[in-house]
């Protein structure tokens, strides 16, 4: 026969804590809101959306002023995607308003995360009038993570 111990009231208390301030952390870096530059490699984040329909994902980038020859999309994962291009002309924090701050950005770069698993291969791509267009189609066949 097996003695079975119960576990103290301070166990599941603790434990239920450590849950909580998980929960809390996710959801503080969901929340609170990034820089969209990069004052190091002069860097700006542009404007993305992403679009999912039953057999393709479109996303969509806003680079004004991007120098078309230099933009670049690679694939991290199946799910991940970057965006990089250098811009035409340097764009100063003056020129958007910002007095407070000194510095200029030459280039654009994001890391675009998408909702399903892609296949990069068989990507279109569109630039048009500053607007860059990915669509991509949906990769089939690819195993749902249970948790």
């Amino acid at each position: 026969m097996s003695v079975r111990r119960r576990r103290s009231i301070f166990d599941l208390l603790r434990e239920y804590i450590e849950e909580i301030e998980a929960l809390t952390d996710e959801i503080f870096e969901r929340v609170t809101e990034k820089p969209s530059w990069d004052i190091s490699s002069q860097s700006l984040e542009p404007l993305c959306d992403v679009h999912v329909s039953h057999d393709r994902v479109i996303v969509t980038a806003d680079l004004p002023k991007a120098d078309p020859e230099s933009i670049r999309i690679s694939s991290i994962r199946d799910d991940l995607i970057e965006i990089t291009a250098k811009m035409r002309v340097k764009i100063r924090f003056e020129d958007l308003g910002v007095s407070h701050r000194r510095g200029e950005f030459t280039c654009f770069c994001c890391r675009v995360p998408l909702p399903v698993p892609v296949d990069i291969s068989g990507a279109k791509v569109r630039y048009v009038k500053g607007i860059l267009e990915i669509t991509l189609p949906r990769k089939r066949g690819y195993e749902i993570k249970i948790e």
